[in-house]
């Protein structure tokens, strides 16, 4: 009797045995900070993934897209000289659309915007680039990656032009003229001094007025006459390796600190 009416007593106190999980609103769903935030865990930072179970750390963005841009650059590249040396199908639509486009817009405007690309008009604006990143920066990787890419243009163009041995459009009897090297040139110096200078300016105006004296000179270039636009096609593919790399040189420099005026 003492031992049923103890064991009863036992079963039926709620302060002995196991205890037993509670299934209310503290348990079904997690804390959360009041600011909105999520709680400074680990676990608490880390998004879960679709079976909800916490995630990993997402990859670095930005890398796949370069990778592809790069990828369609050399393809492209690949294709527009293939034509060149074979005469393939796309040289027809190039020359119907330069005849059209040249001397349409007066040569006195037109070679002023080809001189753009000229090694006496651009390289002195990439050099001044380099300084000035050198002693924002102090580092010099940056800038030598730049001169390095600009040094690789005529290298890489001038034995391009050998080999193709591609007429101009109102010079049939020469050769040489694919890819252009004037594009290049101010490809290059241009976007590759907007890349230097770009960290330490107040607003992003540097590469759009890279990109509008690039676009400029190639515009100049295939509206006189001096190149078909294929050329001009051609060695803006031919240059986005040489950015990239000054792109990748700036993004590991050290910038200026947090919430510092630029000078």
């Amino acid at each position: 009797m003492s031992e049923t009416a103890r064991s009863r007593e036992t079963g039926d106190d709620p302060g002995t045995g196991l205890p037993q999980r509670r299934t209310g609103h503290a348990f079904a769903h997690p804390p959360h900070r009041s600011d909105g935030r999520p709680p400074q865990t680990p676990r608490g930072a880390r998004q879960p993934d679709p079976g909800g179970r916490p995630g990993t750390i997402p990859p670095v963005p930005g890398r796949p897209a370069t990778h592809l841009l790069l990828l369609l650059a050399l393809l492209g590249f690949a294709l527009t000289t293939w034509q060149v040396l074979v005469s393939g199908p796309l040289l027809a639509p190039d020359e119907s659309l330069s005849r059209a486009l040249v001397r349409t817009v007066p040569d006195a405007v037109t070679e002023r915007l080809s001189d753009l690309g000229n090694i006496q008009v651009a390289v002195p604006v990439l050099a001044l680039a380099m300084a000035y990143s050198v002693r924002r920066s102090r580092a010099w990787a940056p800038a030598l990656t730049a001169g390095l890419a600009m040094a690789l243009v005529p290298a890489l163009i001038v034995p391009l032009k050998e080999w193709t041995a591609r007429p101009g459009p109102l010079e049939p009897w020469a050769a040489g003229y694919y890819p252009s090297g004037h594009t290049a040139t101010a490809a290059v110096a241009y976007l590759g001094a907007a890349l230097l200078v770009r960290p330490y300016v107040r607003r992003p105006w540097p590469l759009p007025v890279a990109l509008a004296l690039t676009a400029a000179t190639a515009c100049g270039l295939i509206l006189r006459g001096f190149h078909w636009p294929l050329d001009v096609l051609a060695s803006c593919f031919l240059c986005v390796p040489l950015l990239l790399a000054v792109r990748r040189a700036t993004g590991r420099a050290p910038g200026r600190e947090p919430g510092q005026p630029p000078e």
